[in-house]
């Protein structure tokens, strides 16, 4: 019986390193050499991997948000499709979470990153980038309490 819950336990121990090493996220070196070539690479970058090679965001967002899944891995807001419409080419994924915006003007890049990962990334003018920076900005005004206390989510 002890041999059996051994191997139970090795078993699980190695799918579980053999998962961790197929969806690992490259280090954050590898993952600021990919910023710098403008290769965004979803579910692969970092937050901290954009703001240790461009500096600090423009514009910070964060709120719970749903996604249109595509297959291609990307995720895409809710809120960057007009009310009541789906990406081209979506079928039938969804996710939702606390998601993570960061919107650089001078780049003209809108960032989107859920469960600390880069899930869609557009570019857009820097005047587009500061109406989204203006939106959050008075959206955050009607924030309760509990909702920008992030100890409370």
């Amino acid at each position: 019986m002890a041999i059996r819950r051994l191997i139970s336990v090795a078993g699980g121990i190695v799918c579980g390193l053999f998962l961790v090493a197929c969806s690992s996220v490259p280090t954050i070196d590898q993952q600021k050499q990919l910023v710098q070539s403008g290769d965004f690479r979803i579910q692969q970058l970092t937050p901290r991997a954009f703001v240790e090679t461009w500096g600090d965001p423009t514009y910070t967002h964060q709120q719970f948000t749903h996604f249109f899944g595509m297959q291609d891995g990307r995720l895409i807001p809710q809120a960057r499709l007009a009310l009541g419409e789906s990406p081209q080419g979506w079928e039938t994924g969804l996710a939702a979470g606390d998601a993570l915006f960061l919107a650089y003007a001078a780049r003209g890049y809108y960032l989107v990153f859920l469960e600390g990962v880069l899930v869609y990334h557009e570019a857009m003018t820097a005047e587009k980038v500061h109406a989204v920076g203006k939106t959050w900005k008075y959206e955050s005004q009607f924030k309760t309490r509990l909702e920008s206390s992030p100890g409370l989510k």
